[in-house]
């Protein structure tokens, strides 16, 4: 059985939940999303990223606005709408139960009796 490969899986999971915390902070550019990911040491690249962002925008959860910017072309900032906030707090419920019962089960291991 390979680690790496469950722990990619893992990841793969959790990615738009990650991507979805990141934005209720406020608006951010790609390559700002991916930065933030890196340092909570969520690796994702950007052949990962884009489509992820299209699908959630597609879907109603994001929308996005293009801002000059000062190192180039113009840059397409992602933000939640209502139905993404919506949609990040029914994640927020799922993803507690799924923490507590981790938890559960790593720190009340089965006894005999429960067999």
């Amino acid at each position: 059985m390979d680690v790496n490969n469950a722990k990619s899986q893992m990841r793969k999971g959790m990615l738009e939940y990650c991507i979805l915390l990141l934005l209720k902070r406020g608006p951010a550019y790609a390559s700002d999303i991916i930065q933030q990911l890196k340092e909570a040491e969520l690796l994702v690249v950007e052949g990962t990223l884009y489509p992820l962002l299209t699908r959630l925008k597609k879907d109603g959860l994001l929308s996005y606005q293009w801002q000059e910017s000062t190192q180039g072309p113009p840059r397409k900032y992602y933000e939640l709408t209502a139905s993404g906030l919506q949609f990040l707090s029914e994640l927020d419920t799922a993803w507690n139960e799924i923490a507590n019962t981790v938890s559960y089960l790593k720190n009340n291991p089965l006894s005999s009796q429960d067999l």
